[in-house]
């Protein structure tokens, strides 16, 4: 069990975003806002970039709960694999912790673990979007629906390591989630 969190964690640290860089001749730490994630890959490569990252960056946690699965254990143990999967991306030890915010990881780990709790996430996204247009402050609405459809459906025993992993990615995206709410909300 100790192995398989320590491997997720390992798989986590492949960074999607640093690949298709390199692939592309270009270090995305150093480019605009530094981040090793789609949306930052996206705006400095392009659309190609973005879904390559977006793709890869989900699929890696996919693996990861697929070697759960494989090695049939329980769901929770699988869930903490993905926990360990998003803070392997969030903070990676060859990188010494600079990775990506962990948004397209989450959303691997909460379509495959929990698709109807995923689903309420994105109706929330989706309908809060066009009033609230942001995507990083309309994040915080579709997590808190996760979050709460999680204990109204009973999930949050089997499923608590994704409210962390929630919280992990919230406290890296504070620095956007101010400039979000100032550009949104203080304009002069």
């Amino acid at each position: 069990m100790a192995i398989y969190w320590i491997a997720s964690y390992l798989i986590g640290n492949i960074l999607t975003a640093w690949w298709v860089g390199k692939w592309k001749g270009v270090d995305l730490r150093n480019e605009l806002s530094g981040n090793l994630g789609a949306r930052n890959a996206g705006a400095v490569i392009g659309k190609t970039a973005f879904f390559l990252t977006f793709f890869g960056d989900a699929a890696k946690v996919g693996i990861v709960i697929w070697l759960g699965h494989y090695f049939d254990f329980q769901t929770w143990i699988i869930a903490v694999g993905a926990l360990s999967a998003i803070c392997g991306h969030l903070f990676p030890v060859w990188l010494k912790g600079r990775g990506g915010k962990g948004i397209a990881s989450f959303i691997g780990a909460a379509l495959i673990l929990t698709p109807s709790l995923f689903l309420v996430m994105a109706a929330v996204f989706a309908a809060f979007l066009p009033f609230v247009k942001s995507a990083t402050l309309t994040m915080l609405f579709s997590f808190l629906a996760y979050a709460v459809s999680m204990f109204w459906f009973g999930e949050f025993p089997e499923f608590w390591p994704l409210l962390a992993a929630m919280a992990l990615i919230l406290i890296k995206h504070v620095p956007d989630i101010k400039e979000s709410f100032r550009i949104r909300f203080n304009k002069q």
